[in-house]
């Protein structure tokens, strides 16, 4: 057959049964994602003809004698079209991984789809930007500033890979060429998941798999070493229970992997796991963490004696601790609150599945390119559970499409690495959607009990806070997402008791890992619910019980443990933000109740967050100035739609005098970068961002140093320029400079180390005015504002998509997402269409306002931006519902049948 695929003749043969999407990509259109393959995500959207289609659902046969358009295609020469352009002025995406896809949906939009947007782009999901971005690029509303030398920091300046992106050809984790002699005889890796929640392995037949047409091997808990580790990724492995084999005799929750099968094509290794003959003893499960905790429970892991604090049987953590006495705080007390809030278990759905490619090189090194957020503890870890030695292994990203703290995990290299360690040839594992859904991780579902003492002035005098959080069937970050439940949720607000109580409890569900927030997301929706419900006790508003009581500057930074911390204040915002929300909120702004049997409310929330884990968190930062007189800057940090390369270019050009395109940059690359722990907790500009400001400082030194020996002057007579140093009477241009060092043998460059302390806090408020129907308890946001208190701003359009992003990402966790399970474990929304994260028609446009403060601690005076957004969203929506309908809803989440069951109590109707 042949085809016209973006201008070109392309003469192949689809196989039975193969969709354009696939079709397309082995014609070398990488441009044309999968998010789905269910034509739930848009990210493979192409034209056919000049129409757009989810090219995950068209048969490959149906494009012949059809015009094939991918974005790659798109453009004219050199010329952009002029939505790639527009998507590139407005900054229309953060990781990218939708942009191909959205591109290709609004180039094919005419003036009344474009006058339509929630409906145009129903299609369509993008889990990072919130939306505004590209309603901002389809309305043509250009963002990125001018990079001008000396002024970097503070500039709204687009990403340096833009227009790989809204071309399409920037290379995700699965963009790989396979002509490429390195991944000659690429195998295809997919497992077996197990169909039971709590099952041991009595026996697996591999005979009927193996003999299967391009099945080369099939791996079980036989072939692999017998190493107990920890998926998640952290700097101190210590703080992860070590309960995890690369495959297990014994299962224990429905989707775990029992077998792995390597074969030459998906679907041969997809026919394999089908013919794999398993027989299974079924084991009691229990799915409730209450119920776990019991003494007569199923165990999990027999034998487990925790970690901390007593923990025992499926308790694996226990952490107490208590400030002052909360029974005398509780005495003391005019009015005291208590209520029982609990969060649901939600997916990260970032559009980018997990996926690794491993393969040997021609001297025997490893390498394995992955979709991670810690590419080096990955590297240490595979290095630990195979036996290899560093030198020999290399583990690296590209781009990486969104994570959300879902890549903070090591879910995929160790299988590719196992058969390419085996069978001596590349080996390629992409999941799935419904893979993400059963076998990756979740945020901790965490239930709640807070009590709260307060004088009739609303000041408070007691806080006490018990946690349940459900870890599932392997420990991962159940301890260290815990341990942020009890802290900054707590440290917000000024009291001189407060007592706190959690166990981590182990259950035959799929586990709990790192999520935007981490932990402290789940405490803050009670703690912020709970002040609200005891404001409404005394009589005062929202506002006034938080500013009577949330921490100040001059306070102890302080939850419920009395040892020292590192956590300071770089700077302090949060009354600014209070005020910023209060303001805008009564502002009359947004958009207006329904008619109808409508209840508006308003409702108000607070977060404080530390920057960055209170176990370690180290990066480093390599520069030298290059021949041309430009420079180059290594770093260990991951680029998943953060931003952190746009951030660390920024910070080194201020720091340089240069304009941020003169830094070219390489990251995450355990080869080519110096170490990072890893893109997680808000660490990004925080350390990472401290290691280059450090290192272009060191730079900068190096090179006004070097000036003064080769004039017999003083460093201090000279100043670096954007592309020379100058003194009074002389310049020399960066690219001599560069020439004359080399010529001596000597290298202008510098590298050097940051490591997370002391912490800085950043802070955040949100704001909400909603309408809830008091019938069908359809819930709609009539205005949302979010106050930050981030510091300098590095990259204001970057800080405010982050916040945006985040703010979407927590009404979808506070209005529609939850993962549901069945009474024997299954897992019955694993899809984009059934799970409902929030599409463009679910979206408030956000205003997003910024205190004025600069940090004493971060880099350039900046904080963290990218996750403290998300904690204060859903207690604010819980509050403007409890302010509109009177009642409390004290459950995540807010769905509409809930609503309805609630109301109709209230209200005294039969249940």
């Amino acid at each position: 057959m042949t085809y016209s695929i973006d201008g070109r003749t392309v003469s192949a043969e689809p196989r039975p049964g193969q969709c354009l999407r696939t079709f397309l990509r082995e014609s070398g259109a990488l441009g044309v994602k999968k998010g789905c393959d269910a034509g739930d995500c848009g990210a493979c959207t192409v034209w056919l003809d000049g129409r757009a289609v989810h090219s995950c659902l068209m048969p490959a046969f149906r494009a012949k004698g059809c015009q094939v358009t991918t974005v790659q295609g798109l453009a004219s020469g050199n010329a952009l079209h002029p939505v790639q352009q527009a998507f590139l002025e407005a900054q229309a995406f953060q990781c990218g991984f939708c942009a191909a896809g959205m591109i290709m949906t609004v180039a094919a939009l005419d003036e009344d789809q474009r006058a339509d947007l929630p409906r145009a782009l129903k299609g369509n999901l993008c889990r990072c930007t919130g939306y505004r971005s590209i309603a901002d690029a389809v309305h043509g509303v250009g963002a990125i500033e001018q990079d001008v030398a000396g002024v970097a920091c503070g500039a709204n300046l687009p990403n340096p890979f833009s227009a790989g992106i809204v071309t399409g050809h920037a290379r995700y984790t699965m963009d790989v060429d396979t002509a490429d002699p390195a991944l000659h005889g690429l195998l295809h890796l997919k497992v077996l998941r197990s169909p039971h929640a709590h099952a041991r392995i009595l026996r697996i037949d591999t005979a009927k798999a193996l003999a299967i047409p391009g099945v080369v091997a099939v791996f079980t808990h036989e072939d692999v070493p017998k190493k107990l580790f920890s998926t998640a990724t952290h700097e101190d492995h210590l703080v992860d229970p070590d309960d995890t084999l690369i495959l297990d005799d014994v299962a224990r929750f429905v989707g775990q992997r029992i077998a792995a099968v390597v074969a030459d094509t998906e679907g041969a290794a997809e026919a394999g796991c089908r013919a794999l003959e398993v027989d299974y003893e079924i084991l009691p499960a229990v799915f409730d963490p209450l119920q776990a905790m019991a003494p007569d429970a199923p165990l999990l892991h027999p034998g487990n004696d925790g970690l901390a604090g007593g923990a025992r049987g499926n308790v694996f953590l226990c952490l107490k601790g208590e400030v002052g006495s909360v029974a005398e705080g509780f005495a003391a007390a005019a009015v005291v609150h208590e209520e029982t809030y609990s969060t649901s278990r939600v997916q990260h759905a970032h559009l980018e599945t997990h996926g690794s490619i491993a393969w040997r090189d021609g001297d025997g090194r490893i390498h394995v390119r992955t979709s991670t957020q810690a590419p080096f503890i990955t590297h240490k870890k595979l290095c630990y559970l195979f036996g290899i030695f560093p030198h020999d292994l290399h583990v690296f990203t590209e781009r990486v499409g969104g994570g959300f703290g879902g890549k903070q995990e090591m879910l995929s290299e160790d299988l590719c690495v196992l058969a390419t360690l085996k069978l001596g040839r590349p080996v390629k594992w992409e999941f799935t959607r419904p893979e993400e859904f059963l076998g990756a991780t979740t945020r901790h579902q965490m239930t709640t009990r807070v009590k709260m003492g307060a004088t009739a002035d609303g000041t408070l005098t007691a806080l006490e806070v018990h946690v349940v959080s459900n870890t599932g069937a392997y420990g991962g970050h159940g301890g260290e997402t815990l341990a942020a439940a009890l802290g900054s949720p707590l440290a917000a607000y000024r009291c001189p008791a407060k007592k706190a109580e959690g166990h981590a409890v182990y259950t035959n569900v799929i586990p709990g890992g790192g999520f935007r927030g981490y932990g402290a997301s789940q405490t803050s929706f009670a703690i912020e619910s709970a002040l609200d419900d005891l404001a409404a006790k005394l009589g005062i508003d929202p506002f006034a019980i938080r500013r009577r009581n949330m921490i100040r500057p001059d306070d102890v930074i302080q939850s419920v443990w009395a040892e020292p911390s590192d956590v300071a204040f770089g700077s302090y915002g949060l009354d600014q933000c209070l005020d910023l929300v209060e303001a805008e909120l009564a502002s009359g702004k947004g958009d207006q109740a329904p008619e109808g049997d409508w209840a508006e409310g308003t409702g108000v929330a607070l977060a404080v967050l530390e920057a960055g884990p209170p176990t370690e968190h180290r990066s480093g930062g390599e520069m030298r100035l290059l021949a041309d007189g430009t420079y180059h800057l290594a770093v260990g940090s991951t680029e998943m739609g953060n931003g952190s390369v746009t951030a660390h270019r920024q910070i080194a050009a201020a720091v340089l005098g240069t304009r941020a395109e003169a830094i070219a940059i390489i990251n995450a690359d355990t080869d080519r970068a110096p170490y990072d722990t890893g893109t997680f907790a808000s660490t990004g500009t925080v350390v990472a961002g401290q290691a280059v400001e450090l290192t272009a400082r060191a730079l900068a030194a190096e090179i006004l140093s070097y000036a003064a020996r080769r004039t017999n002057t003083a460093p201090e007579d000279w100043r670096l320029t954007a592309d020379a140093v100058e003194s009074a009477t002389q310049r020399i241009s960066l690219a001599e400079l560069c020439r004359l060092a080399a010529a001596e043998g000597h290298h202008l460059e510098a590298k050097r180390k940051a490591y997370l302390s002391p912490r800085t806090i950043g802070f955040n408020v949100q704001g909400v005015r909603l309408a809830v129907h008091r019938v069908t308890g359809e819930v709609r946001v009539l205005h949302s504002v979010h106050a930050a208190d981030i510091g300098r701003l590095i990259n204001p359009l970057q800080c405010r998509g982050q916040i945006e992003g985040a703010v979407a990402m927590g009404l979808g966790w506070a209005l529609t997402e939850h993962m549901v399970h069945d009474a024997q474990g299954n897992i019955l929304n694993a899809a984009l269409r059934n799970y409902h994260i929030p599409a463009f028609a679910d979206m408030p446009r956000t205003t997003v306002l910024f205190a004025d403060t600069h940090d004493s601690i971060g880099p350039l005076g900046a904080k963290a931006q990218g996750e403290c957004a998300i904690n204060a969203v859903a207690p604010a929506v819980a509050n403007a519902l409890a302010n509109a309908t009177g009642v409390r809803f004290a459950h995540l989440p807010f769905t509409p049948d809930r609503i309805f069951d609630r109301l109709g109590r209230a209200a005294g109707a039969p249940s």
